[in-house]
């Protein structure tokens, strides 16, 4: 009797209207791999020459930036469950060129210039070489020896930035990494913008001091952009892959995690995907692959590791990749409905299945860490 009354209310809690997992079959693993192997020769052909600069609107960016970062991310997940050398081989030449360092140098405190760190930390841990990590820890170590904690100013920079934190603590045992992430996400969630950008009443985060209230989506309603609640979202699941059971504060961020899933869970659309204003859908409502991808894979994760419950959430996570892989992967590996480099619902507009976003490496990588997680469900 017990065990129903739960079931009943962790439905009811987190609003799901979904088919039961047990009614479910999950994807089969040799066609997620397929379409994630389909996207990513797609991109590697096309930029085979990682050291080549991005650009956008004519302004040349070296590829170290956190657009290209986020898409290593994803390889490296990718490679975790088809680890093919050219994989490791692309990745680590990509950061030999850049001499393992940043944008702007080892004193610049901008998360989106640190977000390469996650990268290579990963390369470090296939094959440690202290060269791989030098910069890293100098940069790092600056921020542990600095008082500021409000480096973090836009909820962007939580997925760009935090990760670096957990992975060099899980690295090293220095428990002065936790705390300095925790303090950093204390300020960004509680203070930044006199009241925090994150609202435990909706359960998610305001993109930055601007739209905090009064400010106003078209319909009335607080403006939740889907992407930036995705960085949190992924940022999550990735810093409770590496902190330890009994760190001080995984209880906070548990709680924040589950709080969001239940919000994610209440506004997904019909089709699987989510809108760019996830509580305006008809503001530049439509499909959209990014955030989508970001919170399939955070809550795949979550479902992964025991975190979220598995009937509730299977479905919401199954429909979304479903959705993606009909609707926005191209016959020949490119990736549709991407949303643009930007901070809010109208930018990157339109959104659509053929357009070519002004970078498209990062939405490669949300993709390829939601992939990695579906092919991990049993």
């Amino acid at each position: 009797m017990k065990k129903i009354v739960l079931s009943l209310f962790l439905i009811f809690s987190l609003g799901v209207n979904s088919i039961p997992a047990s009614a479910q079959q999950l994807p089969d693993r040799r066609e997620v791999l397929k379409t994630l192997i389909l996207t990513n020769d797609y991109f590697m052909k096309k930029y085979a020459d990682y050291t080549w600069p991005s650009h956008r609107g004519g302004v040349m960016r070296p590829s170290n930036i956190w657009t290209r970062a986020v898409y290593y991310e994803g390889l490296m997940a990718l490679h975790t469950i088809y680890p093919l050398p050219e994989y490791y081989d692309y990745a680590y030449n990509w950061g030999k060129f850049h001499e393992w360092g940043f944008r702007r140098g080892n004193t610049n405190r901008n998360a989106d210039n640190q977000c390469c760190s996650q990268v290579y930390i990963d390369l470090y841990n296939l094959c440690p070489d202290p060269n791989v990590l030098k910069n890293v820890i100098i940069n790092t170590n600056m921020f542990l020896n600095t008082p500021q904690n409000d480096d973090w100013t836009w909820i962007d920079a939580i997925q760009m930035s935090m990760p670096v934190f957990s992975k060099m603590g899980k690295l090293t045992g220095d428990q002065r990494y936790f705390d300095k992430m925790w303090a950093m996400y204390h300020h960004i969630r509680n203070i930044e913008g006199k009241t925090g950008l994150y609202n435990p009443k909706d359960g998610l985060w305001w993109r930055d001091k601007n739209f905090v209230p009064p400010y106003k989506e078209p319909n009335g309603e607080d403006c939740y952009w889907s992407r930036g609640n995705g960085w949190v979202y992924a940022a999550l699941a990735r810093i409770l892959e590496d902190i330890p059971q009994n760190e001080t504060h995984r209880a906070d961020y548990v709680a924040d995690f589950l709080a969001m899933s239940k919000a994610l869970i209440k506004c997904q659309r019909e089709d699987g995907f989510w809108n760019v204003s996830l509580h305006d859908p008809n503001n530049y409502g439509g499909k959209e692959t990014t955030g989508t991808a970001l919170f399939v894979y955070g809550m795949a994760w979550g479902i992964n590791h025991g975190i979220l419950d598995r009937k509730t959430c299977l479905p919401v996570v199954l429909k979304a990749w479903d959705a993606m892989c009909k609707e926005a992967v191209h016959p020949n590996g490119f990736l549709g409905y991407v949303q643009g480099t930007g901070k809010e619902p109208k930018d990157g507009q339109p959104v659509t299945y053929d357009k070519e976003p002004d970078f498209e490496d990062y939405g490669l990588g949300c993709f390829l860490l939601a992939g990695t997680e579906i092919y991990k469900l049993k």
